[in-house]
């Protein structure tokens, strides 16, 4: 199905999402549905760096939106008619950088990939977490039975005061009218008398009982405000932390926005019953009165009362993020952001009269180099109720940017600690002012602790940071984590790892992949559970190669080139040279496993066990692919068309079982293309004769991700066809030249060097050198390694040159 069409059929509140997706300006959402078809068609991943060819999609689009207005025409849309011809002029501006369009469609498309993520995980945790959800809902059922029960309350007492009001004009008017009529009788006039008491000493233990009532609302109101605000509100804001790292956690505040409105409605009527006692005690008062003792008392307390939960209910909904930002909580210097906040007391009458103010660092603190910034577009916004799906109290800023004020250095008094420009937490906050009945409270909401970089290149270190925040702290506002960072705990860093993978393919790690992550950080234990990851060892140690470039390569890996065979689970992905080998040598001939390189930053592998001439399994795996291989060639293709040969035998291919025994083309066989052999569209490009690989011993290089190699893991011999290092003519030749740059295969003992230019001519006309000098080379033998690379000979992801 569609993309478009998937979303059209998603639940009210993930329309919601799409709805709020859409309400920007830069595609509109009529452009997207009447053209769904043909932009979900196009590649905008190439067009976005490809000039020529944004430049070709752009007028298409000019085209299609030019049919689309013709249809309307015949159809007599008048209104549509002039929609699509504004959107038309819109879109002119790109003329100049086309390019700039094709990014902005590219965005709004995995906009829509992670609502509909969201929908799907959504479903599974549904099923993953049955009990817990079981757990929620009684203690939601049990939050709403007193919700109910203090509406009653309040609702009797409405008729409470009706009843004590009538009480009190009885007693006044017969009062009255006693005195009016001058009794002279002495004895009638002291039965009189003691009827007056009876109705006075009625209408006190009457008022007793109102301000007793009064004050047991506000007993219940303040034992629900402190579930609202001390345990529900923490409990959602520990859930966005958790939410804006990749956790599939529920952020909606629609259930707490009628918590929260409940109990200020409730709140509210205890202040008018208030105002109507002091009217009362107004009309007619005597000595001892007890409305007059404790009304002072009770004011004060509802006040008190009210005034937390107000302040407590201006919250930020959506946590600032940037279009095309790596995720959340990670701004960059004069680019725009987005931000979202809500007041959960939802009062209809206060629509479009709230103006919201935004602000940054109201208190920065005093560190060297610790920089400033100014807030820049529409800072101020009204909240209202138009701007959410739900109806809620919102402000959106969508157009805000952040400037670096211009300042000297820090003086006396600065501290010396310093941090780096990713380490560096900065909050914005926003400032209301809630009037309503004689009622004025200042309300503040602020957000997480954001990133603010000046470059893209600091993009990835500054996730690192914000990841780190959210998964160590609760305190929203402790800006100076990073000054004295504590440590994580191994189940929440391996909790976060599967997080980034479950957010962006919709499949996480599990225990094994988890254990062989943590064998590498801590050496092989019975239990981890008790061990600590350093915020040193998760973004500093090894640089550049730290173990948060390691994994993130390999997330930004899958989720661009292999995302459907991890979803599938036909990547093993982290698993150790040493259990590969393990798993495999009990395995048959033919069976293969996928994995993540340890050395190579965003590499994969696999590795096939094989029987040599004494029937001893032998285990040989290939140089890892990168995203220069898996950019031109499909990697189930590589898997389906990889063919060796050894010495005088027919060439095959001698990957047969997926690990544990599945048939490779029962494994990948519905992503292979149509064509397949020599017509396979990534085969004809390449007629280069190959290479014999002998059999050889090789050592992959020291990985990124290791802790302390104590046991050689990192270091493991293993037999394969390619590697980082290799034996050649019997002796050890270690590979000394960084392996981004290697310029040729170390596996091979005749590589041949092949000028550039002539390259060149034979990847633009490959038909043209096939039997060229060139890709023969001197001395080869007459069998060749049949396969296909379309990369020159420096790229490192195969076995063939």
């Amino acid at each position: 199905m569609a993309q478009w069409d998937r979303l059209r059929q998603l639940p009210a509140v993930y329309g919601q999402q799409l709805h709020e997706l859409y309400d920007r300006d830069a595609l509109p959402m009529d452009v997207r549905h009447y053209l769904s078809v043909w932009i979900e068609k196009q590649e905008w991943h190439r067009a976005a760096r490809d000039h020529d060819l944004a430049m070709v999609l752009f007028q298409v689009l000019l085209e299609n939106l030019d049919i689309q207005h013709s249809r309307f025409v015949q159809e007599e849309s008048f209104l549509l008619q002039h929609n699509i011809r504004r959107y038309k002029h819109n879109f002119q501006k790109y003329q100049d950088d086309p390019c700039i369009l094709a990014s902005t469609i590219l965005w709004f498309l995995e906009k829509e990939k992670e609502i509909l993520q969201s929908a799907d995980l959504a479903e599974q945790v549904k099923f993953l977490c049955v009990e817990q959800e079981a757990m929620e809902t009684n203690s939601q059922q049990d939050l709403e039975r007193k919700m109910a029960g203090l509406r009653n309350e309040v609702q009797c007492m409405e008729h409470t005061m009706v009843c004590l009001e009538e009480q009190q004009d009885e007693f006044d008017f017969k009062y009255q009218t006693f005195k009016m009529e001058a009794v002279v009788d002495e004895a009638v006039k002291n039965e009189q008398m003691k009827v007056f008491q009876l109705l006075i000493n009625r209408l006190n233990e009457c008022k007793k009982s109102t301000v007793s009532d009064l004050s047991k609302i506000l007993d219940k109101s303040e034992d629900l405000t402190n579930i609202l605000v001390k345990k529900e509100l923490m409990e959602w804001q520990r859930r966005q932390q958790k939410a804006c790292i990749g956790a599939p956690d529920n952020v909606c505040l629609d259930q707490l926005e009628n918590w929260f409105t409940c109990v200020a409605v409730c709140l509210f009527q205890v202040r008018e019953f208030l105002s109507k006692l002091e009217e009362l005690v107004g009309k007619v008062s005597y000595a001892n009165d007890p409305v007059k003792a404790q009304k002072p008392a009770l004011q004060k307390r509802t006040d008190s009362l009210l005034k937390d939960l107000l302040k407590s209910s201006f919250v930020v909904e959506t946590q600032p993020s940037m279009p095309q930002g790596k995720g959340p909580l990670v701004l960059r210097t004069n680019v725009q952001f987005s931000v979202k906040t809500r007041l959960l007391v939802k009062f209809p009458e206060l629509n479009h009269s709230m103006k919201v103010n935004v602000s940054m660092d109201r208190e920065a603190p005093q560190i060297k180099g610790y920089r400033r910034f100014n807030v820049l577009g529409t800072s101020t916004k009204a909240l209202n109720m138009a701007e959410s799906q739900s109806g809620g109290m919102v402000a959106d800023f969508r157009h805000l940017t952040l400037k670096e004020q211009k300042s000297g250095g820090g003086g006396k008094g600065v501290s010396d600690i310093s941090l780096s420009v990713t380490e560096e937490l900065h909050i914005i906050y926003f400032n209301t002012v809630f009037e309503q009945k004689g009622l004025s409270v200042a309300l503040q909401a602020s957000s997480l602790p954001v990133v603010i970089i000046s470059n893209s290149s600091q993009q990835q270190s500054a996730w690192a940071s914000v990841l780190w925040f959210n998964m160590v702290s609760q305190d929203t506002k402790d800006v100076m984590l990073f000054a004295n960072c504590p440590a994580a705990t191994w189940p929440q860093f391996g909790e976060m790892l599967s997080w980034q993978f479950l957010s962006a393919t919709k499949r996480g790690l599990n225990d094994d992949q988890l254990v062989m992550i943590a064998d590498k950080l801590f050496g092989k234990t019975q239990n981890y559970d008790n061990c600590k990851v350093a915020w040193s060892k998760f973004s500093k140690e090894n640089t550049p190669d730290t173990f948060w470039i390691w994994f993130d390569g390999i997330l930004v890996m899958v989720k661009t080139y292999l995302e459907d065979l991890w979803r599938d689970g036909h990547i093993m992905g982290f698993v150790s040279k040493g259990k590969e080998k393990s798993l495999l040598k009990k395995k048959q001939r033919g069976t293969f496993l996928l994995r993540f390189s340890e050395s190579v930053i965003g590499g994969i592998t696999f590795s096939w066990v094989e029987t040599t001439i004494t029937g001893e399994p032998d285990v040989k795996t290939v140089q890892p692919f990168t995203k220069v291989d898996l950019s031109q060639i499909p990697f189930h293709e590589i898997i389906r068309n990889f063919q060796i040969l050894e010495a005088e035998n027919i060439p095959e291919n001698p990957l047969l079982y997926l690990y544990p025994n599945i048939p490779k083309d029962e494994a990948f066989g519905k992503y292979y293309s149509e064509k397949s052999g020599d017509d396979s569209p990534y085969i004809k490009y390449i007629k280069t004769k190959l290479m014999f690989v002998s059999k050889e011993n090789t050592l992959e290089a020291r990985s990124p991700m290791s802790s302390d190699m104590t046991q050689g893991e990192g270091l493991e011999p293993v037999n394969s066809l390619c590697g980082e290092a290799a034996e050649q003519n019997g002796t050890p030749q270690p590979l000394n030249l960084p392996l981004e740059i290697s310029h040729t295969d170390p596996m091979l003992s005749d590589s041949v060097a092949v000028p550039e230019e002539d390259l060149m001519m034979y990847l633009n006309n490959p038909n043209l050198l096939i039997d060229s000098d060139i890709l023969q080379g001197p001395g080869l033998p007459d069998f060749s390694l049949q396969g296909f690379n379309c990369m020159p000979p420096q790229s490192c992801g195969s076995i063939f040159q």
